[in-house]
């Protein structure tokens, strides 16, 4: 699983929260962040539409956090790919049991192996996904 960096880029306004950044211009994005939303009941998530201008400064290049999936954790870390993954589930009420099922090293790892897969696919998706929504 890949860790951005630590951050010295300003917290969300509320750091109980994670924070997740998506591309507000990608069908499937919008599909699971309509999906987060349903669930975060707790409003534990901070969803960050990168399409739409944002009031805060970015933590990385907006071009990067398009480019895979990144979110801020509790802990005030930017982690992408399979371990933002698990930091949202692990802050979305009921998906907590996934989190900690998934944070097994060669499950995690499983996890990291088929999101990379899933961003060779992506593209295509989203054709799929757009031709569908028309």
């Amino acid at each position: 699983m890949t860790r951005v960096s630590p951050m010295d880029a300003p917290r969300t306004a509320d750091p109980a929260k994670v924070t997740v950044w998506y591309d507000g211009a990608c069908p499937l994005c919008r599909q699971e962040v309509a999906w987060l939303r349903r669930r975060d009941l707790e409003g534990a998530l901070d969803l960050v539409d990168l399409t739409a201008p944002s009031p805060t400064p970015l933590p990385a290049a907006r071009e990067a956090l398009m480019a895979r999936f990144h979110a801020r954790d509790r802990d005030g870390r930017l982690v992408s790919g399979a371990e933002a993954f698990l930091a949202v589930w692990g802050a979305t009420p009921g998906l907590g049991g996934l989190n900690r099922l998934s944070r097994i090293r060669p499950l995690a790892a499983l996890l990291e192996a088929a999101y990379r897969f899933f961003l060779r696919l992506r593209p295509q998706l989203q054709r799929l996904a757009r031709h569908g929504e028309a």
